[in-house]
């Protein structure tokens, strides 16, 4: 791939493109499903093509092919640039690049086990005793999944980068769907949607003891059915690491995306409240809170070696000590604001051109245990494990409802309640953090369904958190 990513820029190159790049990307996916004991989906799929990018006259273009040969580079080179010619006669802006060093290296996925060669019946044989531990009236749906891929990348640019990179995920997780006199409830492990995913081998799926948690989490969701309905009103409320992670994503992640608060990329999902007089001003949470977005963590799910154009991976701040105080951005966006680029453009595959995207967004560990924090709670409810979610094109006005929640009275764990909701505005409610769990209960969690673009792109991306604590919330707004 290397030969022919050299020759894509000398094509480039010759056609007078003020900049230019090609990455090659080979794919791999396996896809596992059980329900009620019976293999649902058993698929193993692959992807090979490259795209090539181009600045001519100031505007970009795009093409790809799934055609890898010497003549295709040269055909889709030059469809490049004649896309790049005609945008140009519309641009408002000519686009500027932020200045890079040209990186040359390698990059692999640390991982022990290989996802792909351990055999199919190793993992079948857990995803079927898991499902089947599950199930049973009125469990009507006992799910176990599955998932592994592989993306082997070659990237080549004009200015002399030159960059291959092999990233292995693995993941997946269980859930148990009960059904009585009208009432369905769900509960899942060890996160919803189809479980939890990282950066690593299968080592990463078998750490997981799904077999292990199946009765748990059939208990769970039969005592739902008949636990009281979350109550309504203004409380407490503490969130679990797989919950807090969607509000990372969904109220810190997508808005700060800078090609969003440009209004660059708003069609599919908005835009940002987080206009760039905020940057630097704006009290996005407490003290207590503080963010990084972070390419480098080892195991998350948004970690790799390079981004799509070429520029290492990086540890980026975004809010300090609750101040905001950076974007994720990219080699055309960061000069807008006076920086250089964070290398969060990535895309979904050889077909797309990059787009920013999240990376591992994750929120700084303080003190303490979860154990420490319901202790230190008075009267509060404990929310785990997302179950919907609806937020505004701003990123401000929310509402999220959970799988489950308990009461927490003088400090103890009290009763299951069913259906909980909570509700609130992004400043505000981080603003009411007032306490952050320590570094042993901080966990990594994928999200790997991450939705933007047009034409769309399925993105893989992470978010450390800890439980964490918030004051004043309006809670269980859904009747």
């Amino acid at each position: 791939m290397e030969h022919l990513a050299q020759q894509a820029v000398e094509w480039m190159k010759r056609c007078g493109v003020a900049y230019g790049d090609v990455r090659f990307v080979a794919e791999r996916e396996q896809d596992i499903a059980v329900s009620n004991g019976t293999v649902q989906t058993l698929t193993d799929e692959r992807s090979c093509g490259f795209g090539v990018r181009v600045l001519v006259n100031g505007a970009w273009g795009f093409h790809s092919s799934c055609e890898v040969a010497e003549a295709e580079i040269e055909r889709v080179v030059r469809q490049a640039c004649a896309i790049a010619a005609a945008s140009a006669l519309t641009a408002s802006e000519p686009v500027r690049l932020a200045e890079v060093e040209p990186c040359r290296g390698q990059y692999t996925t640390p991982y022990e086990k290989d996802p792909f060669e351990v055999p199919l019946a190793t993992k079948l044989e857990t995803l079927i005793a898991a499902s089947r531990a599950m199930m049973g009236e009125p469990v009507v749906l006992a799910q176990s999944f599955f998932k592994a891929c592989e993306t082997v990348k070659t990237f080549a640019s004009t200015d002399g980068a030159l960059v291959r990179q092999r990233i292995v995920e693995t993941g997946g997780g269980i859930a148990a769907t009960s059904v009585r006199d009208g009432q369905m409830q769900v509960r899942s492990y060890p996160n919803s949607f189809r479980g939890n995913f990282a950066t690593a081998g299968y080592e990463y799926f078998e750490q997981m003891a799904v077999l292990s948690q199946a009765e748990r989490v059939r208990r769970e969701s039969v005592a739902l059915l008949s636990a009281p309905q979350c109550p309504s009103g203004r409380r407490t409320v503490i969130l679990e690491g797989g919950q807090l992670a969607l509000q990372v994503h969904e109220s810190i992640g997508h808005p700060i995306e800078l090609d969003r608060v440009l209004g660059m990329e708003s069609a599919y999902a908005g835009d940002s409240f987080l206009t760039l007089d905020k940057l630097d001003r704006l009290q996005y949470g407490s003290p207590l809170v503080n963010v990084v977005a972070d390419a480098t963590v080892p195991g998350g799910l948004g970690t790799f070696g390079y981004d799509d154009e070429g520029v290492p991976a990086q540890r980026t701040p975004i809010i300090a000590e609750g101040r905001f105080v950076g974007y994720m951005s990219s080699r055309e966006t960061a000069p807008l604001i006076g920086r250089t680029s964070s290398g969060t453009m990535r895309a979904s595959s050889w077909s797309r051109t990059p787009l920013i995207r999240m990376t591992n967004v994750n929120l700084l560990p303080q003190q303490g245990t979860l154990d420490d924090l319901i202790a230190d709670t008075d009267d509060g409810l404990l929310m785990a494990t997302n179950r919907s979610w609806s937020i505004d094109n701003k990123r401000l006005n929310f509402q999220f409802g959970t799988e489950v929640a308990w009461e927490i009275k003088k400090g103890k764990l009290g009763q299951l309640l069913r259906n909980p909701t909570y509700t609130g505005v992004t400043p505000e409610f981080w603003n009411s953090c007032d306490a952050v769990c320590g570094p042993s209960e901080w966990k990594l969690f994928g999200t790997p369904n991450c939705g933007k673009g047009q034409p769309s792109q399925t993105a893989h991306v992470g978010h450390g958190v800890a439980p964490a604590r918030f004051r004043n919330v309006e809670v269980g707004v859904m009747k």
